[in-house]
């Protein structure tokens, strides 16, 4: 029931989005106070451990999920950009980048948040709300070149989003504008921002020291940034099932803490959480929060402040609560194909990954990546046919060959790109001697994806119809088991065995 109940919750919070997606845009106040008094009550009842806590909880988390998400669609519809938009009027706009722009030889295309409006000679609050930001001619050129977090003014013209650029609105964008004149800009005010971006040059100027597809690979490896990789190369990783490496997910937040630990070991517990936050955030913020690096950087923080209290928290109840905590701060999560893919995989692992580790054979090693590939895959392949249309048939295989690779290429990446990025401009050579080994592993890992995306097979949906049902009965069976070895647990605890002693006559005194 401990993991049973958060993944119920979840579920609960789940429904309560699609419910608030289908009611469309509004305040919704009274499904928020609902939903915020019966998870009160259902938290007090739990901790009286009364009976009736978790479907009070389940309905005040279907209640809290439907408000977020009309109050989330709300913002898009009426904000102070509404009025200006639909006139498409011609304006200025003063914001802050949230990601890094995508650039092209004429254009340039970013997410900024805007601070505020000139129209009419006049400055107004824009209320913060993010636009798709189409820079064209001189502008694209300047605009590519800046980071995220940095502050601009430009001018151009606003206008709802149309047709494919409707899929931003999951982002939160409200609309689009058209800049043809960047007025001026500042460097991120922000000290965090200005901490991320500074890391993250460092190790991306590291990795300019390779060839560029070899820069460009390691790039997507470390920090996700996949913008200089070719389309082949790209469509390669695709087909073989590894394009989830380039995106900065779980195991790269393992590992930068690894490489962390070493200097927090000196401190108490509890400065060692505090340092640990720390590098997830900036770990996080150098990566633009993609949304892989959220549900890692949610769980990995759920952990360490388990451990802080004292009250260590399994996986999978660290998952569902991670999970539930993102999708109510921004439900349109819910629409994140990366997001999905992410959670699915970390189910999988999380569930079936100790359970195939205890019924496989052979080096512990070779059990623990076998199963956790297995887990993974299984647990990706509804999210990867339902959004692509199939799971290719070798994703299995490649993965298991990919994965000794996957930790090397990552520490050594980032090590040899952080040293090599403070020695690029006083000892070149001995910064591109240290990205060696970084660079023939990459050609490994590229030579793998080459040879795996030949094979042609691929697992669609009527595969996976005709796995369905054994599927079904697979976990039915699984949660069965699990239900009864709790309840002979409980009552073991409840009843203890006697101990059976025999009679002995004891010698008089």
């Amino acid at each position: 029931m401990l993991v049973l109940g958060p993944a119920l919750l979840v579920g609960g919070i789940v429904a309560g989005l699609v419910c608030g997606e289908h009611l469309g845009p509004g305040p919704a106040s009274v499904p928020l106070a609902g939903g915020l008094a019966l998870a009160l009550v259902a938290l007090v009842m739990r901790a009286r451990r009364r009976r009736g806590a978790l479907a009070l909880g389940l309905v005040g988390a279907s209640l809290l999920g439907t408000a977020v998400m009309q109050r989330a669609l709300d913002g898009l519809v009426h904000s102070p950009l509404t009025a200006p938009m639909v006139a498409r009027a011609d304006c200025s706009l003063r914001g802050q980048l949230i990601d890094d722009p995508e650039a092209t030889r004429f254009s340039a295309t970013v997410l900024v948040r805007a601070e505020s409006i000139r129209i009419d000679h006049r400055w107004r609050d824009a209320g913060g709300r993010t636009v798709v930001v189409r820079a064209a001619g001189d502008a694209a050129s300047r605009v590519g070149v800046l980071e995220a977090g940095d502050h601009v003014t430009l001018r151009g013209w606003l206008r709802p989003l149309e047709g494919f650029e409707t899929r931003l609105r999951w982002r939160h964008a409200v609309g689009q504008f058209d800049a043809h004149v960047l007025v001026g800009f500042t460097s991120a005010p922000s000290r965090l921002a200005r901490i991320a971006n500074a890391a993250r040059g460092l190790v991306l100027r590291g990795a300019d020291l390779l060839p560029p597809g070899d820069r460009a690979l390691l790039a997507g490896f470390l920090v996700g940034d996949t913008r200089g990789l070719d389309d082949d190369v790209l469509a390669q990783f695709r087909l073989a099932g590894l394009s989830h490496m380039l995106v900065v997910s779980g195991a790269n937040v393992a590992f930068v803490l690894a490489l962390t630990a070493p200097l927090l070991r000196w401190f108490e517990l509890r400065q060692r959480v505090l340092g640990s936050l720390l590098v997830l955030v900036i770990f996080g913020a150098m990566t633009r929060w993609e949304p892989s690096v959220l549900r890692a950087c949610a769980m990995a923080s759920c952990t360490l402040l388990s451990v802080q209290l004292g009250r260590p928290a399994a996986g999978p109840r660290v998952l569902a609560l991670a999970v539930g905590g993102l999708l109510l701060v921004d439900p349109f999560l819910l629409h994140s194909v990366g997001f999905q893919l992410s959670c699915a995989a970390c189910a999988g692992i999380a569930v079936l990954t100790p359970r195939l580790v205890a019924r496989l054979r052979g080096p512990g090693w070779v059990r623990e990546t076998l199963a956790t590939t297995i887990g993974a895959q299984v647990g990706v392949a509804p999210v990867a046919i339902a959004t692509f249309g199939g799971l290719p048939l070798v994703a299995l295989p490649a993965n298991v060959l990919a994965a000794p690779l996957v930790g090397p290429i990552t520490v050594l990446g980032f090590a040899a790109s952080t040293i090599g990025g403070a020695l690029a401009g006083s000892l070149p050579d001995a910064a591109r001697l240290l990205q060696l080994p970084t660079r023939l592993l990459l050609h490994a890992m590229a030579a793998l994806a080459a040879a795996a995306s030949q094979v042609p097979v691929v697992v669609d949906a009527r595969a996976l119809a005709i796995l369905a049902p054994a599927i079904a009965v697979g976990v039915v069976l699984a949660l069965v088991r699990a239900h009864r070895r709790r309840a002979v647990a409980r009552t073991a605890q409840s009843h203890p065995t006697p101990i059976l002693r025999r009679d002995v006559d004891l010698p008089a005194r």
